[in-house]
């Protein structure tokens, strides 16, 4: 659960730092969060933030996403990328400029994520907590043996094989004024 950014925690005189990671995307008022983030950080103080780029770069979920629409097209609706594929550089840098944050820099971060092998990749969808595991919970035995197995020939993992997919983040900081 994410709770409401005037229930940020303060402290006098404010944070040398602020840091939200991989929560900007979900908050309904990212300017709002941004905002508090700013108020609960010292005058000159860094607020950063970092989302994933779900529209440019987050493979493992891009293929489940894909499998799992080819399988039930009403899934689109729970699909990262069409949700929160809105944020991108240009957005997270109007909504610091919005939020009253100065020396505004932003980067992107590429990483390997690296799975021992298929088994590894599936078991996180099998947890429960965010979109897409909430996703496949929801499917029925068959339908779940189905995507697993489209998923896994997609992939084309062998057994035993690893598994490396692109991830991509972007992130953002901006100075307290």
């Amino acid at each position: 659960m994410i709770a409401a950014p005037n229930a940020l925690p303060s402290r006098a005189g404010g944070f040398d730092a602020v840091v939200s990671g991989l929560v900007l995307n979900f908050v309904p008022d990212p300017k709002s969060l941004l905002e508090v983030m700013q108020q609960r950080t010292r005058r000159g103080g860094t607020v950063a933030v970092y989302v994933w780029d779900y529209r440019g770069g987050v493979d493992l979920l891009r293929y489940f996403w894909e499998e799992a629409v080819l399988l039930n097209p009403a899934a689109a609706v729970a699909d990262e990328s069409q949700r929160f594929g809105r944020f991108d550089g240009s957005v997270v840098v109007s909504a610091f400029r919005a939020a009253g944050l100065a020396r505004i820099e932003t980067t992107v971060l590429d990483i390997q994520t690296v799975f021992r092998d298929f088994d590894d990749y599936w078991e996180p969808f099998l947890l429960r907590s965010g979109p897409a595991p909430s996703y496949v919970a929801s499917l029925d035995p068959t339908e779940r043996e189905l995507l697993r197995s489209r998923l896994e020939q997609r992939l084309g993992s062998e057994h035993g094989s690893e598994l490396r997919l692109r991830a991509r983040a972007l992130a953002a900081r901006g100075a307290s004024s």
